[in-house]
């Protein structure tokens, strides 16, 4: 009866879906919430309908209900968790990374010797494991969140770089030369168009920062942790089996990463409304 129920539920979230997609109405913001609400209610629905029906053990895959009842059972727990690993491990590291990568790639374009010695090393730098990384740098910096953020700053800061150094070679040599026309200096050049041009680029890799910070800072806590973090959380309910507790701190890492997406993207789209992509045809 419940797989009935949940397969009933998604068929009636699909047509609902087509139903908003077909409509005139499907370019306002309520239509475009409400398709991706409809769509994570389903997918919530049918795991529930599918794990109660094949009776799956809750040490396996809790039902979404278990999780929602772990969520309310230790919301204290909860916050702690978000507040040391989002809060101080993720978003200072997000923020130090992003920042030194900026300014890296100002100083890179104006450097060739920096081009063409940096960006190589950055390459591989990135290529290499978080899992390999981590350790060292919590041997360096200690257990609490500042061996998080470390990680975090080496994880976030060669994705905005390679966008950065991309974005500020984006403008044409004719409008370069046209700024050197009007006697701009280099700053004036970079303030006034260098710097828009390369908006599109810079967020693409704040972008990419703002998904990785929260990975790079949970991973971290695996390899050494005071007692709280979601990552250690996550090693330890799996140890215990509390696997409706594990699956709880990924929800809310899930909604922190998806917030912390929107943020940027909305940033974003106020600073780049010029940019063909936010146009609405």
């Amino acid at each position: 009866m419940s797989l009935l129920l949940a397969l009933g539920f998604w068929l009636g979230a699909w047509g609902a879906n087509i139903a908003i997609a077909n409509s005139r109405w499907r370019r306002s913001l309520p239509a475009r919430v409400a398709v991706p609400v409809l769509f994570g209610l389903a997918l919530l629905v049918l795991w529930e309908g599918l794990v109660r029906f094949f009776e799956v053990p809750g040490v396996i895959l809790p039902p979404p209900s278990e999780v929602w009842a772990a969520i309310q059972r230790s919301p204290d727990l909860l916050w702690e968790d978000f507040r040391q690993t989002v809060l101080k491990g993720a978003l200072s590291g997000y923020l130090i990374g992003c920042g030194a990568a900026f300014l890296t790639a100002i100083l890179i374009d104006r450097s060739p010797f920096l081009t063409k010695g940096l960006l190589p090393i950055g390459n591989f730098v990135a290529a290499l494991p978080i899992v390999g990384i981590a350790p060292i740098l919590v041997s360096w910096y200690g257990f609490d969140w500042h061996s998080k953020a470390a990680v975090v700053v080496v994880m976030v800061f060669f994705p905005v770089l390679i966008n950065a150094v991309q974005g500020l070679r984006e403008s044409d040599t004719m409008q370069r030369d046209l700024m050197r026309t009007y006697g701009a200096s280099y700053w004036q050049t970079l303030l006034k168009l260098r710097l828009p041009a390369a908006m599109p680029f810079l967020f693409n890799g704040l972008k990419i920062a703002s998904t990785l910070a929260l990975i790079g800072a949970i991973v971290a806590e695996y390899f050494g942790s005071p007692t709280r973090g979601m990552g250690f959380r996550i090693s330890t309910g799996v140890g215990r089996l509390s696997i409706d507790l594990v699956w709880a701190e990924i929800a809310v890492a899930a909604v922190a990463g998806t917030v912390f997406y929107g943020v940027v993207a909305f940033i974003e789209a106020r600073v780049t409304f010029w940019h063909p992509s936010h146009r609405r045809k």
